[in-house]
């Protein structure tokens, strides 16, 4: 009996010496690596500096739900964005257009298939001027004039000199594609142009709506003690009629540079930059951007009156 037991013990140690040796030929971590998720991984995405402050919001909601993702964000101009998604140094882009017929048929020839966009939200481009400014009602005509450099002594700020979404969508709006006059001054960054207005004042300056619009954000409430938000022409209004940029003239199309919020993901399983693109489709993050005063692109908010 004794024998019989040693023996048994003598195979069970032996199976399991062998299997750990199997097991330590393996490369390192392999069995207990976990694959990327929408609720686990890491990765980059670049987004257009306009619209920095929405996005930081809704990465920190992600963060809050998925405590085990890393979304990094590196913002920078709109061109940049598609450059990173063309050379793979991204997976996701944010910005205010979509992918173009000739660069979706890029992505299908090299990936086979083609990456997910959407319209997210529709933010608009601010038109700031220093609080102490008389004017700061504009009809579309004496912004093309001002931005043309036809009147004098008028410094007009851009959160770039070329390749931003802003100067690219006020060019194409206004301009015609036309080149900016002389008076016309690039600066750093969308903070940088909310500074710059805030100390001048014969200056006006192109924001993102999300730098100067959150009602609720303290900084914002304190940078309007220095600065005003312009009143523009509304074209499907009556005559004489202008419009704030809001959700509300955004929603119903009498702000006239209302512009839409895109995510771009290129991404063909079911991965982090596809959990987050998700996220902000739905009711979570549609919500995020109606807190943020943009006009939510995916759920209609409506606001009911009701007897209880």
């Amino acid at each position: 009996m004794v024998k019989k037991i040693f023996v048994k013990s003598l195979l069970v140690c032996s199976l399991l010496m062998f299997l750990l040796a199997c097991n330590s030929g393996l490369p390192k971590n392999e069995a207990v690596e976990r694959k990327e998720s929408p609720s686990y991984g890491t990765i980059y995405i670049s987004v257009d500096e306009s619209f920095k402050p929405v996005i930081e919001e809704q990465l920190k909601v992600y963060k809050s739900s998925f405590p085990e993702t890393n979304i990094i964000a590196t913002y920078k101009s709109e061109v940049a964005c598609f450059k990173d998604l063309q050379n793979d140094s991204t997976r996701l882009i944010v910005t205010a257009r979509d992918l173009s017929k000739p660069e979706l048929k890029f992505y299908k020839e090299k990936l086979q298939y083609y990456p997910m966009q959407s319209i997210m939200a529709y933010d608009a481009v601010a038109v700031i001027t220093n609080h102490s400014s008389e004017d700061s009602v504009y009809s579309l005509a004496q912004l093309t004039s001002l931005l043309n450099g036809d009147k004098a002594g008028v410094t007009v700020m851009m959160d770039g000199k070329n390749a931003t979404s802003t100067v690219r969508f006020v060019q194409d709006k206004l301009l015609k594609g036309k080149a900016f006059g002389k008076n016309v001054v690039a600066s750093t960054s969308s903070q940088a142009v909310i500074d710059f207005v805030s100390n001048h004042a014969n200056a006006i300056g192109f924001v993102g709506l999300s730098w100067v619009g959150d009602n609720y954000d303290v900084k914002q409430l304190e940078q309007l003690k220095k600065i005003k938000i312009a009143l523009l022409e509304c074209q499907l209004c009556d005559k004489g009629t202008f419009a704030k940029p809001s959700q509300a003239t955004i929603t119903y199309g009498q702000y006239p540079l209302a512009r839409p919020l895109y995510c771009i993901v290129k991404e063909n399983s079911t991965g982090l930059g596809t959990g987050f693109y998700n996220f902000m489709s739905l009711e979570r993050g549609q919500l995020i951007f109606r807190r943020a005063f943009l006009a939510p692109a995916k759920i209609g908010f409506q606001k009911r009156t009701t007897k209880i």
